[in-house]
């Protein structure tokens, strides 16, 4: 027998490194399910959000989206960036709200709040190009 290494019944030789070979599939295997279970967690978080934008939308208690980006393009026209439907918690009851991202011509970015129940704009800020 050869030092480093053991030879098995069959007469191949088993080196050092081979050895840890099980702890390390194992420690792969546990590895990919933890990142599988935690993309399907955060997968679910979105699904939920979307269901309860779209329940929201079924019960009248928020307008559709297009009819609120209607509204805005009158007002601010621009490109939409990015679009956020959350529900704040105010006074004891929950509001909903869009928060939208537009650029304007010139490079002007605006963040504007949109009351979704009924389109009003409760804020909307301006935020200069960088280097003006």
């Amino acid at each position: 027998m050869q030092a480093g290494g053991v030879t098995d019944r069959r007469g191949t030789r088993e080196g050092g490194a081979r050895r840890g070979r099980p702890l390390l599939c194992a420690l792969a295997l546990v590895a990919a399910l933890a990142a599988g279970l935690g993309a399907g967690t955060a997968q679910a978080g979105r699904t939920d959000d979307h269901d309860r934008a779209r329940e929201a939308l079924e019960a009248g208690e928020i307008l559709p989206l297009g009819t609120i980006l209607a509204r805005i393009e009158r007002e601010f026209p621009g490109r939409v960036l990015d679009v956020d439907l959350e529900r704040e918690h105010e006074q004891g009851r929950g509001r909903w709200m869009y928060r939208i991202k537009l650029l304007r011509a010139g490079g002007t970015r605006m963040r504007i709040e949109v009351d979704a129940r009924d389109g009003t704009i409760i804020a909307a800020r301006a935020r200069p190009r960088k280097g003006d």
